[in-house]
């Protein structure tokens, strides 16, 4: 299976849990995309807590891509820059078009629909479950060159060699 992280360097392993995903399971319905058209999808971005992040820590990101979308390239729901090292912690639903959950200087990077807030779980009728990898990744830098205007990828372009820790949890999502 595709792993987003397999070709990149390896980074120590932190802790990343939610009150509202849980690792290996379905995502809930306020978590899929109405805008996509999923029935009960009200794309809000699950609560995301984190711990254990290494020492030199910076400033963290935080992404939900799925490697399972058939574009050749996955698909970028929801991607976070420049979050203080103090936040560990973002509510339900930090991911709405205001980003009003979002802590001061946090930029959010356009999902791959070019909308900069969380976008929900969509996967095509008939493909199967799809896999939603939340990383959060914690840096050694304060700020990333990063603007509203960025993409997912030009993100990860600017966080490599910045990345000393990562924390993922896999949840899924099947159309009906």
């Amino acid at each position: 299976m595709n792993d987003p992280f397999e070709r990149l360097p390896a980074a120590p392993v932190f802790t990343v849990t939610s009150e509202s995903a849980e690792d290996g399971k379905p995502l809930a319905p306020a978590h899929l995309s109405g805008l996509l058209g999923m029935p009960g999808g009200r794309d809000e971005s699950p609560q995301l807590s984190w711990s254990g992040a290494p020492a030199g820590t910076r400033s963290f990101t935080v992404t939900v891509y799925d490697p399972d979308e058939l574009t050749g390239s996955g698909f970028w729901h929801w991607a976070v820059a420049n979050l203080p090292a103090s936040t560990t912690s973002l509510p339900e639903n930090a991911g709405d078009d205001g980003g009003a959950g979002l802590p001061r200087g946090a930029v959010t990077v356009p999902n791959d629909l070019r909308s900069v807030r969380y976008l929900g779980a969509a996967p095509p009728p008939g493909d199967g479950p799809h896999r939603y990898v939340i990383a959060v990744h914690a840096l050694d830098v304060d700020e990333l060159a990063v603007t509203s205007a960025s993409t997912p990828a030009y993100l990860g372009v600017q966080m490599l060699g910045h990345v000393i820790g990562r924390a993922t949890l896999i949840a899924t999502a099947e159309a009906p």
